[in-house]
């Protein structure tokens, strides 16, 4: 059930991409999912979506690792879809019945409002599943605490946040396993979840989230007493055994994502004041 489920995943490999410091992949990540949101055409979709290739090949991830993330969106993306497609009423009128007293309606605008929204949904999800891909728990938590630093200045555990961070990352691919686990030893005693409706399937689960929070706690415990055992402590007076340095293919990855940023701003608010929609130009009349 939850096998598909590669958020919390590290991919090793020794890619350019595994190689870029911690920090800027997070700057980078902040950056793609800021300018996500201001695509309104669907060739900044498409353009993103060939960005994410290339990183995904530079990577060295196979594709398959990168879309399973998309799984556990997808009841997300159906049900807004739902929303999206008849409950906006502007523009052409593609279709239209009713059911008893209600009319439904499918209009132009409804249906490009909702492929741009689950194309922003899905680009989003795989943009973020490949810095989780390519980047260790103990680094990203490294990357969190040195961009969080000036926080310091005011008194704020900077160095706790990032534990706690490191350690949620680092058991979630645990959970997703004991869950599995769980599950299926849950199967072996007869136990059904995938028949009956919404709430039998919901109560079937309580067997399996009773075990799973016991045994999240009994991890939670041992692994304080580990930390105490070792004197571990998030004084300022900790050392690093590798300190992170920006390098050449940052700076190069940093250029590229401001490229993208940049023909994206562009398009959105150049081309469309001076009267040039790329889209028309790829599509027509289509459109």
């Amino acid at each position: 059930m939850f096998r598909d489920i590669s958020f919390g995943q590290y991919y090793p490999s020794n890619s350019l991409v595994h190689k870029l410091d911690a920090r800027v992949k997070l700057l980078l990540t902040i950056l793609f999912i800021v300018v996500i949101f201001f695509i309104k055409s669907y060739f900044g979709f498409m353009l993103t979506a060939f960005v994410l290739v290339v990183i995904i090949l530079f990577a060295r991830v196979p594709i398959l690792s990168v879309l399973k993330s998309i799984r556990a969106i997808l009841f997300i993306v159906l049900f807004t879809s739902i929303l999206n497609l008849f409950f906006i009423k502007e523009g052409d009128v593609l279709a239209s019945w009713h059911v008893g007293k209600v009319l439904f309606e499918i209009t132009k605008t409804g249906v490009h409002t909702t492929i741009k929204m689950v194309l922003r949904l899905v680009l989003l999800i795989v943009g973020a599943s490949i810095l989780s891909l390519t980047t260790t728990p103990v680094q990203l938590a490294d990357g969190v605490e040195s961009l969080m630093s000036p926080l310091k200045l005011i008194k704020i555990p900077v160095r706790d946040i990032a534990m706690i961070m490191s350690i949620a990352l680092r058991f979630i691919p645990t959970l997703f396993d004991e869950t599995n686990k769980i599950i299926a030893a849950q199967k072996a005693r007869g136990a059904s979840f995938d028949t009956g409706g919404f709430f039998a399937r919901a109560k079937a689960m309580m067997p399996v989230l009773i075990p799973l929070f016991v045994n999240s706690f009994r991890r939670a415990d041992e692994l304080a007493f580990a930390m105490d055992a070792r004197c571990y402590n998030a004084t300022d007076k900790r050392t690093k055994m590798k300190k992170a340095k920006i390098g050449f293919g940052d700076v190069l990855a940093l250029f590229f994502m401001l490229s993208f940023a940049t023909v994206v701003l562009l398009d959105r608010y150049y081309f469309a004041t001076v009267g040039i929609t790329i889209d028309y130009w790829i599509f027509g009349d289509l459109l």
